[in-house]
């Protein structure tokens, strides 16, 4: 689903790479899509207990416009631990910190955990702790926003770290974003930025 014919195998590579190199816990995210790959969710546990990572699963999501989002290509999270419950016995295990976007989960046989990202059936825009920088240097407080704010002028500006630590408070404490809970007929035709230009 990368869209652009990258090797499977040099993915695997880098991740084998990166346990060996002893990053860990090494998260491997999959973005599971209705018709296109729910079939693979199974397989890629399998895999993922064997190898020693965590997956997380990712709701199929409407960032920017170029990817034809449809609600009815969304296999919710309720569904996807079902899957696994199916074949491994599963319970919820608590999040690492406030704000964790994804819920957790472990396999009741000690195979280890997987998480789910359910920002479409369960959305979490109230307890977000997440933003993005772009190349550009804008800040977005939001995977849906429709602008992000020029950090680069105060960073190349004489600002004190102090300056630069409020001027990013600011913009924190006053947004507003809760597109996923608000996602609707109403929204649908609101102008979203592509993922690979904020840092996605």
């Amino acid at each position: 689903m990368n869209g652009i014919d990258f090797p499977v195998a040099k993915v695997l590579d880098g991740i084998a790479a990166a346990t060996e190199a002893g990053l860990a816990p090494v998260k491997v995210n999959m973005v599971v899509r209705r018709g296109i790959n729910e079939t693979s969710v199974v397989p890629m546990a399998a895999w993922a207990r064997e190898a020693g990572v965590i997956l997380r699963f990712i709701e199929y999501m409407d960032v920017g416009h170029a990817n034809g989002w449809r609600l009815d290509d969304v296999v919710p999270a309720t569904e996807l631990v079902g899957i696994l419950a199916s074949v491994w016995p599963v319970e919820p295990a608590d999040p690492l910190y406030r704000g964790e976007v994804a819920d957790r989960w472990r396999y009741v046989d000690g195979g280890g955990e997987f998480g789910v990202i359910a920002s479409v059936t369960e959305p979490f825009c109230r307890d977000c702790t997440r933003a993005r920088i772009s190349a550009e240097g804008q800040l977005y407080t939001c995977l849906f926003a429709v602008e992000g704010h020029d950090l680069r002028a105060v960073l190349r500006s004489d600002a004190t770290d102090a300056q630069l630590v409020a001027h990013i408070e600011t913009i924190w404490t006053r947004r507003g974003d809760r597109y996923s809970e608000l996602r609707s007929a109403a929204t649908a035709n609101l102008p979203r930025i592509e993922m690979f230009a904020m840092g996605g």
